[in-house]
């Protein structure tokens, strides 16, 4: 049978998530003259796998479809291999060693695949073992996802020796095909993974990779370890873009191995609560002075705060403080303290000033160290309020306590260091997260750009055979933006400079113009405080002639002469292009000193005005605009606003691969850019954002029956305010219909979840009334969720009762039906209550079909087909 011919008879059939991370029949397909088979074979056959396990060196007998295939053969037997198990209908292997090309041996058999080089994957729940692992992991909540097989191995080392369990381990290889979005998409909706960790070497998707981590983020920890990164990029910036990237999913960035251990030791075994993690600060308990301070200065020297500890529930704790110790956090015990350091701890992980507390123990001589553990840990375990950590030091007598620690299920370290490294990843995996899902204000900036001035200028500069554009093309595109910019003529010779210069107003700044020379202050190219026409000629003839002598290739047009700007804060800002995830934005302190001050924070476009104003405060430049000494504060909606404008050049235009300001003057007047530098890319390429903008191609107007003419378009962060007033106004049926439940108010987290969206994965389209303060109200929303094999999704609608009976609930629903034709779904799917007869009969109407669930008598199923557009 040829390969075209089983695959068409088995095209009905195709993956399924739970074949790879939950199957049923596993087949290793091994070669005994494969180094990985041997290991293979017995991981898989100790591993205590509760279904089918067949090992098999061909294929010819095997009588019964696995869900899984393990293929441990040589790199040539590999895709007749997937072929033919795709003939029989499984569609989803795990290549531990070499396969060139396996991504397009994946699209070619219809077989899904982790590898190249993949070191298995083992989901200890199901005693599933298909790995190259020296032991197996035992059974736990956190989930491992790694591209290193070698470093894969030392975290299951460490985590046998701490009694650390798995959910999942999952090893993507070299990532050629099934990678970290596709694990972090199934980890996501895992009941059994209570935290998830990455090692990272190469994302694949970019935009792929932070959709899936932003959506797992939200249910759960999930922290990030990336090996080569400075190897790859010496100077930083491809790490700090990472760091950017995961911190708008929501994922806290570690750095190195220990980090990563020590926020696994952290995150497998506790958790903030609710109300926790709100910047109160960690109490600091112990019974040595020494270990105290040893922490007290690792929490200030890691950013945090010691929590400020209430005068009356210290005077209320009898435990025993050290003889002359009048300190209030750290609480330093006496000697003879015996179990009250469990008993302070549990009191301080009562209080509301409290996010964390870390406890620390030295050995004492003649104490009962057994007795001791026992009731820390019983304390640790009785409390539900902040998280207890533990520092239990030394290791000769330490050692066998903290195995009791960490097997009674509580996160034991060896320093002080180390535990309150815990504490400190434990709070900034909160503030991480929270700061993903903040709910920005209504303020949106409308921006009203020329693209079409825009586009007719880059075009102009490619039919001149230039990919680079001169200062002031690059200042006109950030004007045609709106960002203010210095004022300036350009003047091909030197007597047009003098009358440029005149007209303008003295002093004036004089610039080399050319596309070929991009600092130009590197050869004299740039003349400050010009205070006279004779001034002005002098400078350009200097000019012309260095650069006749330094750049003799490079193409001359001329000079740009600007009016002197003075007395503001020079910043910089820029896009840029990171190998990994595509267009970023930079923003720090400016001037000529830039690349030496090493001020910039970094983040991905799209940007609103809060993400804006959060990357400013993440830079040294941030304090500065607040004001200090002489220098008044800045207009810092001014500063955010050029960021907002110059993140949506990089959606408008992702043809662009630089763009650079700096300096931009700033002040308490607005900004003004001075200087500008911009890099096309060879025709034809094109930026892939990794995050997806804002679809304003959705965005139409409405009229209801009554005449008012709405907005229809799809949600944004912004609309957070005006979602939760329409909330308010729902009736209690209508909130039981849509929510399933007596919702009174909903909770800032699940706004930030109904309004902060993938656009890729689902869509929600607003109707909105225009008041007369500028703001919106909200007047119906229709929402549209994928569901994991992209082809079918779930809606949801409500409309405003003050709206009813004008045809908007109808509306909303085709905009999801047109939304769902362009994307490629192919059937609506929706839950309604049995007693919503007037949703009942509306998609009815609609013609969607109708059901009991087999699994709730009180809800009916609703299912629709979407036909394709056109």
């Amino acid at each position: 049978m040829s390969l075209s011919t089983s695959l068409a008879q088995h095209s009905a059939v195709r993956f399924r998530e739970q074949a790879l991370y939950r199957p049923r029949h596993v087949l290793l397909l091994a070669d005994p003259a494969m180094a990985a088979s041997a290991p293979l074979a017995r991981n898989l056959r100790e591993g205590g796998f509760t279904g089918t396990l067949t090992e098999a060196s061909e294929l010819s007998a095997l009588a019964q479809v696995p869900d899984l295939a393990v293929l441990s053969l040589p790199p040539q037997a590999i895709e007749p291999a997937m072929a033919a198990l795709s003939a029989r209908g499984c569609h989803a292997v795990v290549v531990p060693g070499p396969a060139p090309g396996l991504a397009e041996i994946a699209r070619r058999t219809g077989v899904r695949a982790l590898g190249q080089g993949s070191f298995g994957i083992c989901v200890p729940g199901i005693g599933l073992n298909a790995s190259l692992s020296h032991l197996a992991p035992r059974r736990g909540r956190l989930a491992l996802v790694g591209q290193s097989s070698a470093l894969t191995r030392a975290v299951l080392d460490w985590a046998e020796a701490e009694a650390v369990g798995f959910s999942h381990v999952i090893g993507i290889g070299e990532n050629d095909d099934l990678g970290f979005a596709h694990a972090l998409d199934w980890l996501s909706r895992d009941p059994g993974t209570g935290a998830i960790l990455l090692e990272i070497r190469r994302i694949k998707n970019r935009r792929m990779f932070i959709s899936a981590a932003r959506a797992a983020a939200r249910m759960r920890p999930v922290v990030a370890i990336r090996a080569g990164g400075r190897l790859a990029d010496p100077s930083g910036t491809s790490d700090a873009v990472m760091d950017a990237a995961l911190r708008r999913a929501g994922v806290l960035r570690v750095e190195g191995l220990d980090d990563l251990l020590s926020a696994a030791e952290t995150l497998a075994r506790v958790k903030l609560v609710p109300g926790t993690g709100s910047g109160g600060g960690i109490a600091l308990v112990a019974n040595a002075t020494g270990l105290g301070l040893l922490a007290a200065d690792r929490v200030l020297a890691g950013g945090a705060r010691l929590a400020e500890l209430p005068p009356e529930a210290l005077a209320a704790l009898d435990i025993g403080l050290r003889p002359g110790w009048h300190g209030a956090n750290p609480l330093i015990l006496g000697p003879g303290s015996a179990t009250a350091l469990g008993e302070a701890a549990a009191m301080l992980a009562g209080l509301r000033q409290v996010d964390a507390v870390v406890a620390l123990h030295a050995p004492v001589a003649g104490e009962d160290a057994a007795t001791m553990a026992a009731a820390l840990s019983a304390a640790a375990k009785a409390t539900r309020a902040a998280p207890i950590l533990v520092c239990w030091a030394g290791q000769a007598t330490a050692g066998p306590q903290r195995g009791a620690l960490a097997a009674a299920g509580l996160a034991v370290f060896p320093t002080p260091e180390g535990a309150v490294r815990g504490a400190l990843h434990l709070l900034q995996d909160r503030q991480n997260r929270l700061a993903a899902a903040e709910l920005p204000g209504r303020q949106v900036l409308a921006l009203q750009p020329d693209r079409a001035a825009v586009a007719a200028l880059l075009a102009g500069a490619r039919a001149q055979g230039r990919l680079s554009l001169t200062e002031d093309e690059a200042l006109a595109v950030l004007a045609a933006y709106g960002l203010p910019v210095v004022p300036g003529l350009v003047a091909a010779d030197l007597k047009a400079a003098e009358d440029a210069a005149t007209e303008l107003g003295f002093p004036v700044v004089l610039k080399l113009r050319s596309p070929d020379i991009g600092r130009k202050t590197e050869i004299g190219g740039v003349a400050l405080g010009l205070r006279s026409a004779l001034a002005v000629r002098e400078a350009a003839e200097a000019m012309l002639e260095r650069a006749a002598r330094e750049r003799p290739g490079a193409r001359l047009a001329g000079f740009l002469v600007q009016r002197q700007a003075s007395g503001a804060q020079e910043l910089r800002m820029r896009l840029g292009d990171d190998a990994m995830f595509g267009p970023f934005l930079g923003f720090g302190l400016g001037g000529t000193a830039a690349d030496v001050l090493g001020d910039e924070g970094f983040d991905l476009p799209p940007l609103n005005h809060a993400l804006a104003l959060g990357l400013i405060g993440r830079t040294r430049a941030g304090p500065l605009l607040a004001g200090y000494r002489d220098h008044p504060a800045v207009d810092l909606d001014s500063v955010a606003g050029a960021l907002v404008r110059l993140s949506q050049v990089a959606v408008d235009f992702p043809e662009i691969a630089a763009l650079g300001v700096n300096p931009l003057f700033a002040d308490a007047a607005g900004v003004m850019a001075a200087d500008a530098s911009c890099l096309l890319r060879p025709q034809g390429q094109m930026a892939l954002l990794a995050v997806p903008p804002y679809p304003e191609e959705w965005v139409a107007p409405w009229t209801a029956k009554s005449g008012e003419v709405l907005l229809v378009r799809p949600v944004r962060p912004e609309d957070a305010e005006a979602h939760a007033e329409m909330f308010r106004r729902l009736t209690p049926e209508d909130v039981r219909w849509r929510f399933f439940s007596q919702l009174r108010e909903l909770p800032a987290v699940q706004i930030a979840r109904l309004t902060q969206i993938d656009y890729d994965r689902e869509m929600a389209f607003v109707a909105v009334r225009r008041r007369a303060d500028g703001a919106e109200d909200m007047l119906g929303i229709s929402r549209l969720i994928r569901e994991a094999d992209g082809e079918h999704a779930e809606f949801a609608v409500v409309v405003d009762r003050a709206m009813k009976g004008q045809g908007l609930g109808r509306h909303l629903m085709q905009r999801l039906f047109d939304w769902a034709a362009a994307t490629g779904i192919r059937e609506v799917v929706g839950q309604i209550l049995s007693d919503n007869v007037p949703m009942l009969a509306f998609i009815r109407a609609l013609g969607f079909t109708t059901r009991r669930s087999p699994e709730d008598e009180d809800v009916v199923e609703a299912r629709r087909s979407v036909p394709p557009p056109g």
